[in-house]
């Protein structure tokens, strides 16, 4: 059978609860749009396999509980990322706001090389905008970020967003991957690791669903 990827990711999406992070989610894997969905619990995450450069990159994307009652848990899954998306919502001040402390705990938390990209997200939600693009932009540029403002509803900027976080994340880590060789470093070998704790079931296609964990 071919080999479905060449090396896998795992991105992580955290933000504020309300944001949109199941909802960026589900659209760029699924392109669904769910605009009554429940709050996630815990951690759960979903996959895609994408080309770039001509490597298959399958990247296994974690949608964080927002809620602070759930900050203990999510913490532990910031250590074994490799990219991270910090959303806030444009029609609340307050989540962009809260930006600085997810920031915060990305770098108390996760590793060294670990890629950021800021997501303004709700964008088609103009007449309740209470966060201007230029805000997003200035504050992406202090961290040294991609910016990108995104809509699930609208689908804008959802495969740009997460396809330029997966690029950072390959050209970080090329380095410790013998492409020219086919082979994989062990730390990117994750797809094993997740079946043998029973998080996922691997299917033949390129898009896995994985169950949601019980924490």
């Amino acid at each position: 059978m071919a080999k479905q990827y060449d090396v896998l990711f795992r991105l992580l999406l955290l933000g504020d609860s309300g944001v949109g992070k199941t909802c960026l989610l589900c659209r760029f894997t699924d392109n669904e749009f769910h605009p009554s969905h429940i709050s996630t619990i815990g951690v759960d995450f979903k996959m895609k396999t994408l080309e770039i450069d001509g490597i298959k990159v399958r990247i296994q994307i974690w949608d964080t509980a927002g809620q602070e009652r759930y900050q203990t848990i999510t913490k532990q899954y910031y250590r074994r990322a490799q990219g991270i998306f910090l959303v806030y919502d444009i029609t609340s001040e307050r989540s962009f706001q809260h930006i600085m402390k997810w920031a915060s705990d990305v770098d108390e938390y996760a590793p060294e090389k670990v890629q950021k990209i800021l997501v303004g997200n709700k964008s088609d939600e103009e007449q309740k905008r209470q966060v201007a693009t230029e805000q997003g932009n200035k504050l992406a540029k202090a961290y040294g970020m991609d910016f990108f403002e995104t809509s699930a509803f609208t689908n804008q900027n959802i495969t740009e967003s997460f396809t330029r976080l997966a690029e950072l994340v390959l050209q970080a880590n090329k380095k410790d991957l013998d492409l020219l060789g086919g082979s994989m470093n062990d730390e990117f070998n994750l797809a094993v690791l997740e079946e043998q704790e029973g998080l996922c079931n691997v299917s033949d296609d390129s898009r896995t669903s994985c169950e949601y964990i019980q924490i």
